[in-house]
């Protein structure tokens, strides 16, 4: 992603630029401890190392950059998303860096901690109550969000599930970065899927300039990104109830996985204790399918994840012991118990575009700003309900 230079402030003569330059250029570390003999290595890129702690800071940037640069974002303007989690709390420090007010519109999912962030930035925030025809609430969240942009004026609506320009990028960005550092010896990357971005901009990259590594896509059992029965799941930053316009080619997926919301927070906590390293549950949910390719491969290959947040906006969740009890989920954290459970995991799909479930129509249902044009050019918007 190639930024114009902003004014740097001279420290003593050093140079320090300002915080949504230092976005992007995350670690790489491997794994030490959970990883046998003849394992391939398992390398993870922490994406918590972001100014905003998590791996939305690179599409919610990259969407505002380039609508300041069209002028579809001026200043004093007003920035609204639909976003229970990370995606909305980028966009948040963002605002607070550039001066615009920030509408989030949540869910009663989000949590205590990220709603205590979306505040801390600044933003103003609205739950809606009410859930759509698959049992969450993202339909509900969006469509509120496209209202709000038509009626404000001076409003710029990101559109994290509809705007191509997520998963761009992850295509001109994160995936650069990953494959720089793995290096020849990346037998395999491993993403989750939510708006799509992430999976659709790296899955593309890895397409076109390595196409021998093995590119797996998790999802969390209940979600239906993949086709499949819908019902209600915890895991956080995962999942949706169709096949997301970002993730546009389901042949650049190698497998599919859906792992459950017990298998991913047992792996979140094994992490933590095993290799010191604090996970939100769709790091945790990836990691279950990285070990599991790192079996199919020798020590002299690496299976690469991305770790798309920090455990520290999960304490009182996915490592509380109360939580995990009131819903009836595993409090083990031994890593022969996460062995168990990654042998037993199986590929949902080796053929991905045989699952897909795709809704063109829904951008313009939901009154998307990225929504297909009809014949007068103007983008299918929902009558009102009479």
């Amino acid at each position: 992603m190639v930024h114009t230079p902003f004014p740097c402030t001279d420290l003593n003569g050093v140079a320090a630029p300002p915080v949504l330059d230092t976005i992007g250029g995350t670690p790489m570390i491997s794994l030490q401890n959970l990883t046998g003999a003849s394992d391939a290595s398992v390398v993870v890129k922490l994406e918590r190392c972001n100014p905003g702690g998590s791996i939305k800071d690179r599409p919610a940037w990259h969407i505002v950059r380039k609508a300041e640069e069209d002028g579809l974002l001026r200043p004093g303007g007003t920035v609204i998303e639909s976003s229970s989690g990370n995606f909305g709390i980028s966009l948040a420090m963002i605002g607070a860096a550039r001066g615009y007010r920030v509408i989030i519109i949540v869910d009663p999912k989000a949590t205590a901690t990220n709603l205590a962030m979306l505040h801390a930035f600044g933003a103003d925030v609205i739950v809606v109550d009410e859930q759509d025809d698959t049992g969450s609430y993202h339909k509900t969240r969006i469509a509120l969000a496209n209202r709000l942009h038509r009626e404000i004026p001076g409003s710029f609506r990101p559109d994290q599930c509809f705007n191509p320009l997520n998963a761009q990028a992850h295509y001109r960005d994160t995936a650069v970065e990953l494959v720089d550092q793995t290096g020849p010896a990346l037998a395999a990357v491993v993403a989750t899927v939510s708006t799509g971005g992430q999976l659709g901009g790296i899955s593309r990259y890895l397409r076109e300039h390595a196409p021998e590594v093995h590119m797996a896509g998790v999802d969390a059992v209940g979600s239906t990104v993949f086709g499949g029965e819908s019902h209600a799941y915890l895991i956080p930053g995962v999942g949706l109830g169709w096949t997301p316009a970002n993730l546009d080619d389901l042949s650049r997926l190698d497998s599919v996985y859906k792992v459950s919301d017990e298998d991913a927070f047992l792996a979140c906590r094994v992490l933590a204790r095993a290799e010191g390293i604090l996970v939100g549950g769709s790091t945790g949910a990836a990691l279950c399918v990285a070990l599991r390719l790192a079996r199919q491969h020798g020590p002299d290959r690496s299976v690469a994840l991305i770790a798309a947040d920090s455990g520290e906006r999960y304490l009182h969740t996915i490592y509380h012991d109360d939580w995990l009890s009131e819903h009836g989920l595993s409090l083990d954290t031994s890593p022969g118990e996460l062995r168990r459970r990654v042998d037993r995991l199986t590929p949902y799909s080796v053929h991905p575009p045989q699952t897909a479930n795709y809704r063109p129509e829904l951008a313009g249902e939901l009154g998307s700003p990225h929504a297909p044009v009809d014949e007068r050019g103007s983008a299918a918007v929902p009558r009102p309900r009479s």
